[in-house]
């Protein structure tokens, strides 16, 4: 089976006035189907920069990224958002929920992004806020739900499409150590069915419950 994810002697070079950051220089790693990677390292070591780069949000300076065999800097835009409406699911340490929506118009969303019509958008996205404990918030807009509670919201939006890969970015940053344990147990239930998972994380707890451990510095892969 094709790898999920590779990466090619990637670099990430920004320009900030007449300084150079290098963000990323020559990482090259792989995801296979069905792992769950976690990305760590100090502050500034590139593991956002990386996570956005598979997850087809930006792309390299140099090298290449492939999702599903398919390079990411040959595409134009319109089909990164494609890939990234079908086949990439993202958790963000904000939760970034629209607070005007119920939990369930929230999933919803990511469905309405993928052109899914409004019976089967209702029906998966109640469906999957089950799968996260949440069937009975689901008519709960953001204000009305725990820290804990919003991130469940989150999750269950990025797993909406059924997306071959889930990335998630510092999941467990806002929240306290019992939710935290939770999330990460929900991650780990996830991965156990099958689902792709590459997380970044400075949560040595969240980390242990990884298959595999990417260690980023100075944004060059120090160890795995």
């Amino acid at each position: 089976m094709s790898k999920i994810v590779e990466t090619q002697d990637m670099w990430k070079i920004y320009s900030l006035g007449e300084k150079r950051v290098e963000a990323l220089r020559g990482v090259s790693l792989s995801v296979e189907p069905g792992e769950f990677v976690v990305i760590v390292g100090p502050s500034g070591s590139g593991k956002s920069t990386l996570l956005h780069l598979i997850g087809a949000m930006d792309i390299p300076t140099r090298g290449d990224v492939y999702l599903n065999g398919m390079s990411l800097s040959q595409m134009d835009d319109g089909d990164r958002t494609e890939l990234r409406c079908h086949q990439i699911g993202f958790v963000f340490q904000m939760f970034n929920l629209m607070p005007t929506l119920t939990a369930l118009e929230n999933v919803e969303i990511a469905l309405r992004l993928a052109g899914v019509g409004r019976s089967v958008r209702q029906a998966r996205a109640t469906e999957v806020l089950a799968r996260v404990g949440l069937a009975d918030q689901a008519r709960h807009r953001p204000a009305q739900l725990s820290g804990g509670e919003r991130q469940r919201v989150a999750i269950a939006r990025a797993l909406a499409n059924r997306p071959r890969l889930l990335l998630a970015d510092e999941p467990t940053g806002n929240l306290d150590s019992a939710n935290g344990l939770a999330i990460a147990n929900l991650f780990r239930q996830f991965n156990a069915e099958g689902q792709t998972i590459v997380m970044v994380t400075h949560n040595e707890e969240l980390a242990r419950y990884a298959g595999r451990r990417v260690m980023l510095r100075d944004g060059q892969v120090v160890a795995q």
